[in-house]
């Protein structure tokens, strides 16, 4: 056991001494012309060759694997016993060399993933009860605990500011390296760095729980799942090795030509053929999480590559999914003034339209506010010391009698018909300003869904249990073409269903609750990285922070890794047919042969890490 250890553990160095014997025989034969030093030195590099290869052929038939090593083995052996040392050596030094290759190579292509995981934080900085601050490991954390975040430090948990303000580097979440701002009640996530400033954070989620925990453990079940091209591989030489050796028998008996035989185990290893695929696979899905797109799979990679019809989502996905001020009508002499009192009596209310206009006004003081009255499904009444001020809805102005001209009339006509929600502000019984408040469209998505058309997808769909006018007014400016509105989460799985019945490769894009049936039932899920846990949960793809133009990325993305597979699998079918084309005219001999198959895997690895190359070009 401890021999065997041995040999695994320095098998690198046994390729070395394996390759410098093979020199060392050349310089016998061609510099000096002994024969017996360059047979001996062949032999010696034949047998160090041979322990690693038999060993690792040994374990794999111990768990009932008739694997690639055994097909070298017995070429090794066979040559051995025939005489040709010199084939032996090369050939168990070609296996070997590829080998270390092929693992240098692979490690290149978990790059991404293990650099994500090696920005795990370690460590924070605890504020304590008496306001001291503390280094404690990052499993000493919990919810709810005061954590100091210094420049150039890395956030070590997810949380929201509490004091502070800074600029963060977020590239390890959201895969966008430029500076985001971030100021007392914004989110923060374990992994970023604080370029500059000093924040004081409370923490929401640790370790594993924090988004990118997350993004590493979505990673990792990634790599695991397989593709249908996997699967079929997988298959295919599990038959294959042992049908390659019963080939060999079989020429072996009826052409007495041991020579051919031997050369027949050599070509017929399906080295290429068995790595190519899970290359792509595994650069592809770490090329995603380098720009914030979790794929969970090789089986989604292959889905989504196929589809044709994608389903949205309404609030929250093609939209902010939070009110926000989008017009303002001014009917005043001093915009400023009227915009400052609207927001001071705001501010005492939580309706989602009073916040907007706080956040839109933005101000730095407010004035004075002596009394309000809230008028239910109306508005509110204020007093000021100068004004009564009426903000609300048009019944509120039309049963306080505030006058509306046509112009003003033909304004929230205007706003209205475009999806707009009304708030009214009339000051001392005349209209002052007319603000309309609409959850705003993503940005980037209407450049996202033209770009969709342009790659081949049929339909672009919208699903909402929003009402229809506003549906449509949306997907209008968006330029969708089927829109479907006042839908229960029921509705939308049923419609997914459908398309699915007409024969449609249906993704569908949502973040909330609600839209987790349809996540599920589609063949390809889609969640916006700022959803909820359960979208994400059952989702297949996550788009990190919600970037909506990822979603075109990651879409273009697998079908460039379908193709890169479909491109190595063609390389090692190939291969295997120009080495028996080779065979049988005599052009290909068994260390040629050798050398050609170490060749193919070489090729087939480095045109899987295209896919990680091509990322950090861009970035």
């Amino acid at each position: 056991m401890k021999l065997q250890q041995w040999i695994m553990q320095h098998k690198n160095h046994l390729t070395l001494i394996n390759g410098l014997l093979i020199l060392l025989a050349g310089v016998s034969k061609f510099l000096f012309t002994w024969i017996f030093g360059y047979q001996l030195a062949m032999l010696i590099a034949s047998v160090i060759g041979m322990l690693p290869i038999f060993l690792q052929a040994y374990q794999a038939l111990r768990v009932k694997v008739i694997s690639i090593d055994l097909l070298v083995s017995v070429a090794i052996l066979g040559a051995l016993l025939i005489g040709e040392y010199n084939e032996s050596a090369i050939v168990a030094f070609l296996f070997l060399f590829g080998s270390f290759l092929e693992q240098k190579t692979l490690e290149k292509t978990r790059t991404a993933i293990h650099s994500l995981t090696q920005m795990a934080p370690k460590s924070a900085l605890k504020i304590t009860d008496n306001g001291r601050t503390e280094s404690v490991d990052i499993d000493d954390i919990d919810k709810g605990d005061h954590l100091l975040v210094k420049t150039d430090a890395q956030v070590p948990v997810d949380g929201v500011i509490d004091e502070g303000e800074g600029y963060l580097n977020e590239a390890s979440v959201t895969g966008e390296s430029q500076q985001r701002k971030k100021e007392k009640g914004d989110d923060v996530f374990a992994g970023t760095f604080l370029d500059n400033g000093t924040l004081k954070i409370v923490t929401k989620r640790v370790g594993e729980d924090t988004t990118f925990g997350k993004i590493i453990e979505l990673v990792e079940e990634a790599q695991d799942s397989k593709s249908n091209a996997e699967r079929f591989i997988d298959k295919f030489a599990k038959y294959y090795t042992p049908a390659v050796l019963l080939l060999a028998f079989i020429v072996g008996i009826f052409s007495q030509d041991v020579r051919l035989a031997i050369t027949i185990l050599v070509l017929g290893c399906p080295g290429a053929l068995v790595i190519g695929v899970p290359v792509s696979n595994v650069a592809g899905i770490g090329s995603g999480a380098k720009s914030g797109i979790l794929i969970k799979g090789g089986e989604v990679i292959d889905k989504f590559s196929k589809v044709d019809t994608f389903v949205f989502d309404k609030t929250g996905t093609l939209t902010m999914g939070k009110p926000s001020v989008a017009a303002v009508k001014n009917y005043t002499d001093n915009f400023t003034e009227s915009l400052k009192i609207t927001a001071s009596i705001e501010r005492e209310s939580d309706h989602p339209l009073g916040q907007a206009i706080v956040d839109y006004a933005n101000v730095s003081s407010y004035v004075s506010v002596e009394q309000t009255n809230v008028v239910k499904g109306q508005g509110i009444i204020a007093t000021l010391s100068d004004k009564k001020v009426l903000i609300g809805n048009q019944s509120l102005m039309v049963d306080h009698h505030v006058p509306l001209s046509k112009s003003i009339k033909k304004d929230i006509h205007q706003l209205q018909s475009t999806g707009h929600s009304l708030v009214m502000v009339a000051m001392n019984g005349r209209l002052s300003l007319l603000i309309g408040i609409k959850d705003q469209i993503r940005p980037g998505a209407k450049e996202t869904l033209a770009h969709l058309k342009q790659t081949g997808v049929k339909e672009l769909i919208m699903l909402t249990g929003d009402n229809q006018e506003t549906a449509e007014n949306i997907a209008q400016e968006l330029g969708i073409t089927k829109v479907y509105g006042n839908l229960l989460p029921e509705n939308k799985a049923d419609y997914i269903r459908q398309l699915q019945k007409e024969g449609h490769q249906v993704a569908f894009v949502g973040d909330g609750v609600n839209d987790s049936p349809s996540l599920a039932l589609s063949d390809v899920g889609i969640a916006m990285g700022g959803g909820t846990e359960v979208a994400i949960e059952t989702s297949d793809v996550v788009l990190i922070q919600s970037n909506f133009e990822r979603i075109a990325k990651a879409y273009h993305l697998t079908k460039k890794i379908a193709l890169n597979m479909q491109e190595n699998i063609m390389i090692a079918l190939a291969t295997v047919l120009l080495l028996l084309i080779g065979l049988i005219f005599g052009y290909i001999y068994m260390a040629s042969g050798m050398f050609v198959h170490e060749l193919s895997i070489l090729i087939v690895i480095f045109n899987g890490m295209r896919l990680l190359l091509g990322t950090k070009k861009k970035a």
